[in-house]
């Protein structure tokens, strides 16, 4: 089972979970993370790393984030790594607590 990053990871794109992740399963787009399914062991690392709060375990993604296992599939393979820290978004806190924000997802 892989873990899943969700809608609140949208815009602003902490990297804290990035620095944990002991397999490099996470893949970069312009305003938004997905972790490979392919390549996540499972380690739950990235979890309690993540400032808002927006990764889960496949089978606890909310009902209303079930689209997000398919994108993050989806994009992993279009995405490339990131293995590194880097900072956040420079807007990043003003998003974090917004929801219903998929529109604003950047391919």
């Amino acid at each position: 089972m892989a873990y899943v990053v969700t809608e609140n990871c949208i815009k602003c794109k902490y990297t804290d979970c990035v620095d944990v992740c002991p397999v490099d399963c996470f893949r970069e787009g312009p305003n938004f993370l997905v972790i490979d399914p392919d390549e996540c062991i499972d380690c739950t690392l990235c979890v309690a790393e993540c400032p808002v709060e927006a990764i889960y375990a496949e089978d606890d993604v909310p009902d209303s984030q079930q689209q997000f296992i398919k994108l993050n599939a989806e994009l992993s393979k279009k995405w490339r790594p990131i293995i590194e820290k880097k900072d956040p978004l420079p807007d990043a806190d003003n998003w974090a607590s917004i929801s219903d924000k998929l529109d604003q997802l950047q391919r």
